[in-house]
């Protein structure tokens, strides 16, 4: 499936995903979310790849979920799309790079920790402000999350919205290097370039090995069901009308709001 927002084509054996609706600080919907999903399922039918690149275009990686997403499925019109991207990602037997070139918030954060690689500019923030939101952590941050940084970073980032610059990343072992942010793709690229260098079927086992994809899909899962009772709570359905409203006057001002989804 094809989306105007989001990029999907092969360049020189690696299948480039690139999030391009800058003008909405590429806040991922149900319609991207299915464009990605069908982009990594090609890249693990296709003999030819051998890595997958994520990227994006404007200031931001992704500002996370989009929150009318997040409304529609408070009021029972719609499930979450995004519960299948994190499925998605985690069965993807083929590395994943990442090119964070701007800050990551909610999933934008979290899809990082099922990456092989990941790139960032050295000012980018990640943060993951789920209860700030209303709602809980998915993508198995829940276990992955703690196991990259320990149980007080992860709850101070999901519970009280802290963030971590890039620098800060690497430092705590979630990205493989900060840069400047003109130099991240072309890192990323290169990083690319040097996976086409080995076996892929090597590669392949060698992910295989390092994650337990039988253990994150059921963590997904156990998430994703809190997360469906979290997103139609009252608090929850009164956090994400309050963003809309704002969103809404700040539109009819003239003014753009921050970026805060999840």
């Amino acid at each position: 499936m094809m989306s105007k927002s989001l990029k999907a084509t092969i360049v020189d054996g690696v299948m480039e995903i690139v999030f391009a609706r800058p003008e909405k600080k590429n806040a991922l919907n149900r319609e991207m979310y299915a464009a990605a999903i069908a982009a990594l399922k090609e890249a693990d039918r296709d003999p030819a790849v051998h890595a997958i690149l994520f990227a994006a275009e404007g200031d931001l990686f992704t500002a996370g979920n989009d929150m009318e997403d997040f409304v529609r499925a408070s009021m029972g019109a719609q499930e979450l799309g995004a519960v299948q991207f994190m499925e998605a990602l985690a069965l993807t037997q083929k590395p994943i790079v990442a090119a964070v070139h701007g800050s990551a918030i909610g999933i934008g954060t979290t899809m990082l920790l099922h990456c092989d690689l990941i790139y960032i500019a050295e000012e980018a923030k990640l943060s993951a402000p789920f209860a700030r939101l209303g709602i809980v952590p998915e993508a198995a941050s829940s276990v992955l999350m703690p196991a990259h940084i320990g149980h007080v970073k992860s709850f101070a980032m999901f519970a009280l919205g802290d963030a971590f610059t890039g620098k800060e990343a690497v430092a705590l072992g979630l990205a493989n290097a900060a840069l400047p942010t003109g130099q991240v793709a072309a890192a990323a690229r290169q990083a690319c370039a040097s996976l086409k260098g080995a076996p892929i079927g090597a590669l392949i086992a060698s992910k295989s090995l390092m994650r337990d994809r039988d253990a994150l899909i059921a963590r997904i899962r156990k998430e994703a069901a809190v997360l469906a009772e979290r997103v139609q709570s009252p608090e929850a359905r009164e956090i994400f009308n309050a963003f809309i409203a704002r969103r809404q006057t700040n539109a009819t001002a003239g003014r753009v709001p921050a970026a805060r989804s999840a």
